[in-house]
């Protein structure tokens, strides 16, 4: 990582700011459905409108299924990740939210307090790559189809320190 001043740090060596970062349940789903979509829409421009109204009734069910934590302002959740007990399996962030730190915050949150090193993310979500890749992670393989079967490339990437 390169720090503001222009020299590199290791996440190791930074401290864990955690305030904000709260975990989340099922009373928050309609909230977090509504983030999912503002940022699938702002970020997955490979997706048609059938494609994002196939998962957005899909995406309550992951809901269920990983640890979720969020990032609140105001009374409203600004970000939200999803934890598998090895992998981040989601990390969504409102489009008005991108470029405030609350992406990296999380994920730093996943490193460093959770230990999970490893993250899924869609091929052609470009911004999305080149995010885990500045936060350090390589890709350590690649699928040609998502988990539903669907032709969206999914890399496969793991934070090397």
């Amino acid at each position: 990582f390169r720090s503001t001043s222009g020299g590199f740090y290791f996440l190791k060596d930074m401290t864990m700011d955690k305030h904000g970062i709260e975990q989340i349940g099922e009373e928050t789903y309609d909230e977090i459905l509504y983030v999912w979509e503002r940022s699938v829409r702002a970020t997955h421009d490979f997706l048609s409108e059938a494609d994002i109204a196939y998962y957005k009734l899909r995406i309550p069910e992951y809901f269920s299924q990983v640890r979720l934590y969020a990032i609140q302002y105001s009374g409203q959740v600004q970000a939200f990740m999803g934890l598998s007990d090895n992998k981040i399996e989601m990390l969504f962030v409102l489009p008005e939210s991108r470029g405030k730190g609350l992406g990296k915050k999380m994920v730093r949150y996943a490193l460093l307090e959770k230990n999970i090193m490893e993250v899924d993310v869609n091929e052609q979500n470009l911004q999305a790559c080149g995010f885990y890749e500045k936060m350090g992670f390589t890709v350590i393989s690649r699928d040609s189809v998502d988990g539903e079967g669907k032709p969206f490339p999914i890399l496969h990437l793991r934070y090397e320190e």
